[in-house]
């Protein structure tokens, strides 16, 4: 199947029409985009928006041999008026299946919102899963799913559909997976490209025209990730948003509880609260046995806790017993946990404080630690295939 894609954004397109933000001023040349809607093999249409034939026009394709039109939301944009040839708008009755005279199948699937997804198979048994926007599939069921070929669908809003689709199998390492349906929830150009890699997604411009079942697009996700970044700088949410299109998720605290302390409490609670649902959480230090170990992807926040309770254990704080061995049991213990971060076959994303950038402890404790931590991170950051510093909520890809 050839698809292309007449637009890529969000119903209201984007830059949105009046809107004063940051991403809606950027969002130039191939960065602006109308409305998405995708036409495929020159015979389906999937969602008509304004200035569809025009669209087409301009990718060198025109609407003259569409035979159905098929609509995935309630529109929520300018009156489209349909163009003269071209047959009404409809929709297909959730699970029901529509069969074309040009060989394709076009299944309808249920939604958790307003709105119907469409799983199309072209002739030759390519397979193609094209998703509203806001929206995720529902009811589904892991019972021998079989994988797409290619997924359009809201991926920054709605990074768990991707999930929700990797845990039941339709969505698999080879799965090309383009983001449309795009809005002013991120800066255009490359902070969406790095988003979007990070899920193992991508976007194309408006205009695009795209095979399915071409493999060489789909961007490698990276397996082991280091996010460092200073206090309230923002990269405890970059850590978490690279997982949020994955299922089953081991969020590893090395924090603990600390009873009595209600303040540590509340910061707790507000990280599980905007964590999904499927994650699990492990309390504990012990981080070598869970990188050993096969299973879910492991999120660990953070490294900079991790060290403190090593530095507990060898006697750090005290300068006699830093000197009569406590010096080297740290730094076998920093060996240990780098050999088992580049042995480990799990998709990793750590996270760690960065320190030393100008203010110097006022105690030979504070200028231990702060020395140590930047010893671990970089020791942590040469086993990542991808090192990202985030400041003031921005993330800057050091490595990868």
């Amino acid at each position: 199947m050839e698809l292309t894609l007449l637009g890529t954004g969000a119903p209201a397109g984007l830059p949105r029409p009046d809107c004063p933000c940051a991403a809606c001023a950027t969002a130039l040349g191939a960065d602006a985009r109308a409305a998405t809607a995708v036409l495929v093999d020159g015979t389906l249409l999937l969602d008509l928006t304004p200035g569809a034939a025009f669209a087409a026009a301009r990718a060198g394709h025109s609407l003259g041999g569409v035979r159905q039109v098929l609509l995935s939301h309630p529109h929520r944009g300018p009156v489209v008026e349909v163009p003269a040839g071209l047959p009404q708008p409809g929709r297909v009755p959730d699970g029901r299946e529509l069969a074309l005279l040009t060989g394709h199948r076009v299944r309808a699937v249920a939604m958790d919102g307003p709105g119907t997804g469409y799983a199309v198979t072209g002739p030759n048994g390519q397979r193609l899963l094209y998703l509203p926007p806001g929206g995720a599939p529902a009811g589904l069921e892991h019972n021998g799913a079989v994988v797409c070929d290619m997924v359009l669908a809201d991926v920054v809003e709605r990074p768990d559909a991707l999930a929700k689709l990797r845990a039941v199998g339709a969505v698999g390492p080879t799965t090309d997976v383009v983001a449309v349906h795009l809005d002013h929830d991120v800066p255009p150009g490359p902070e969406l490209r790095r988003r979007l890699a990070a899920a193992g997604a991508r976007a194309v411009p408006d205009g695009a025209t795209l095979t399915v079942g071409v493999y060489e697009d789909v961007p490698d996700v990276p397996r082991r990730t280091l996010v460092l970044g200073g206090a309230r700088s923002g990269k405890s949410v970059e850590a978490e948003r690279r997982l949020e299109a994955f299922p089953e998720v081991l969020y590893v605290a090395t924090g603990g509880s600390r009873n009595g302390d209600t303040e540590w409490a509340s910061r707790v609670a507000v990280h599980r609260e905007r964590r999904p649902g499927s994650w699990r959480t492990a309390e504990t230090c012990d981080l070598v046995p869970l990188l050993a170990a096969d299973g879910p992807p492991l999120l660990i926040d953070c490294l900079s806790l991790w060290l403190t309770d090593a530095m507990d254990s060898v006697g750090a704080w005290d300068d006699a017993e830093w000197a009569d061995g406590g010096e080297r049991a740290l730094r076998e213990r920093v060996r240990e946990l780098t050999d088992a971060v580049r042995a480990t076959r799990r998709t990793v994303v750590a996270v760690s404080n960065e320190v030393g950038s100008g203010i110097v402890p006022a105690t030979a404790s504070g200028r231990r630690y702060r020395d140590e931590l930047g010893r671990l991170n970089a020791s942590f950051a040469g086993e990542c295939e991808q090192v990202v510093l985030v400041v003031a909520g921005q993330a800057m890809v050091l490595r990868g």
